[in-house]
């Protein structure tokens, strides 16, 4: 069983930066590809940026390209967001999630997910 805790959310004004943290409990951490998704109100959840295991290999989606980046400490059993230059339209509770195996866009891929963390991004 892998637990993930999110944490960094909080109130930012435009333009401004945020770093999610998201903690796994789990020996085996170093294996596991850790993602990143969004899901704002009266929306679907969306894919946000993903990182694989050994190479950390990254992938985003294109509204976060160039601005979010995603990087991971296995040695603290940690994956973070870096987010800059936000905009109101980021607004959205942010979750993390792993999986076994190579990274995937799609959430259904994901066997584990966090709890979330609120992300508000004033104009």
């Amino acid at each position: 069983q892998v637990q993930l805790v999110e944490s960094g959310g909080g109130l930012v004004q435009a333009v401004g930066s945020l770093r999610l943290s998201c903690a796994a409990s789990v020996r085996t951490f170093s294996t596991y590809a850790m993602a990143w998704f969004r899901q704002a109100p009266g929306t679907e959840r969306e894919f946000v940026a993903a990182i694989s295991w050994i190479v950390g290999s990254t992938y985003y989606a294109d509204s976060v390209k160039g601005r979010f980046t995603v990087s991971r400490d296995d040695t603290k059993n940690t994956v973070y967001l870096q987010m800059n230059s936000l905009k109101p339209e980021d607004t959205a509770v942010y979750y993390c999630a792993a999986r076994a195996g190579a990274p995937s866009q799609l959430g259904g891929a994901y066997d584990y997910w966090g709890q979330g963390t609120q992300v508000t991004v004033s104009s």
